[in-house]
């Protein structure tokens, strides 16, 4: 309890003052407990006599550029409470400025459910995997058809261009994380740079790490509680977010990284990926979707990036879960080459 304060960088009742003075309901922090699980943003449950919450937290040390931005899951959660994207109450915003631990965290409340680790969703029946699959599916068409302005949202990201800036933002981070870049990253960044598909006009609220594990489900019903790990959001196309997620039916089941792949779908009452794209489609009212494969490589390429900053970190005595950060590093070369067989095979949906 106290080493997991003290890992925060604040005593416990140095936090207990500092909560009880800025959320009016919080009152007795007695226990503070780091989650195991999670790369970028240290997460802790807090107990207090007043309930149960989470406290999510910037790392310490040296960071990436624009990276670990708990400020942003802030806002995002605080502007989609009133909206069909289910999301955890945020309560407090501590900015690095004002925040006892000199990092900045933000405070909401505990969401009691379930979390998947298992894209196969081994201990569920065909019917309930069929419905969550289908719940993951409704509340990713919601949150895109959220109107950015509408929920104050209008100037969370630069509209336009989106796939540009990002293979710019991610091709840096990943140069930036490693000294030798590896040739089939190299290669994958000249694919994206010259297949960019012409700037079609969508622009949404994007989640930016959309699969399973990041949502809490209800404890005794196939719905979405609450959507987690906002840090990645901003505005983009929503092609990025839909990609993302469908990566899981080719990653392999076995590993760090569960997919779906080996997987007996139809078995197991699971959609696959040309129906799950289909359903989207269907309740956004689109009637096609172009550039499937680039999307598709874009997702692996950028997830690749990501793990590579977060080997980085490891390397540099910074990750949340150095043992778990290396393994996840290990795995770029598999997601490259993923990219790889998709850029030369293309996928249909």
């Amino acid at each position: 309890m106290k080493e997991a304060a003290q890992n925060l960088g604040i005593s416990l009742p140095d936090l207990d003052a500092y909560l009880s003075s800025v959320i009016p309901e919080f009152t007795g922090l007695t226990q503070v407990t780091k989650f195991g699980t999670g790369q970028s943003n240290p997460t802790y449950q807090l107990t207090a006599d007043s309930g149960t919450y989470v406290l999510r937290s910037k790392p310490p040390g040296r960071l990436l550029p624009s990276a670990h931005a708990v400020e942003r899951e802030f806002r995002v959660m605080q502007a989609l409470a009133d909206t069909d994207v289910p999301v955890p109450a945020v309560l407090h915003l501590a900015e690095a400025e004002v925040s006892p631990s000199r990092r900045a965290f933000f405070v909401m409340r505990y969401l009691p459910g379930r979390i998947f680790w298992d894209p196969a969703l081994p201990d569920s029946d065909a019917g309930e995997r069929w419905a969550i699959y289908d719940a993951m599916n409704a509340a990713l068409a919601a949150l895109h058809d959220i109107d950015p302005e509408a929920v104050g949202l209008g100037d969370f990201g630069k509209p336009g261009n989106y796939f540009a800036r990002q293979l710019d933002r991610w091709s840096k981070q990943y140069l930036a994380s490693t000294d030798t870049p590896s040739e089939a990253m190299t290669e994958i960044m000249a694919w994206l740079g010259a297949h960019l598909p012409p700037d079609d006009g969508q622009v949404a609220l994007v989640h930016g790490d959309y699969r399973l594990d990041n949502m809490i489900f209800a404890p005794d019903a196939p719905q979405i509680a609450g959507v987690l790990d906002w840090e990645l959001s901003t505005l983009g196309h929503p092609m990025a977010d839909l990609a993302y997620q469908c990566m899981q039916w080719r990653l392999p089941n076995a590993g760090d990284m569960r997919g779906l792949a080996g997987i007996d779908r139809a078995a197991y009452g699971l959609p696959d990926e040309a129906r799950y794209v289909a359903a989207y489609a269907k309740r956004r009212g689109l009637d096609q979707i172009d550039n499937w494969p680039f999307y598709l490589v874009f997702a692996f390429f950028r997830l690749a990036a990501i793990l590579a900053g977060v080997a980085a970190r490891a390397a540099a005595g910074n990750a949340s879960n150095p043992a778990m950060a290396r393994r996840y590093g290990a795995a770029v070369p598999a997601l490259a080459a993923m990219a790889t067989i998709v850029m030369h095979e293309g996928a249909d949906i």
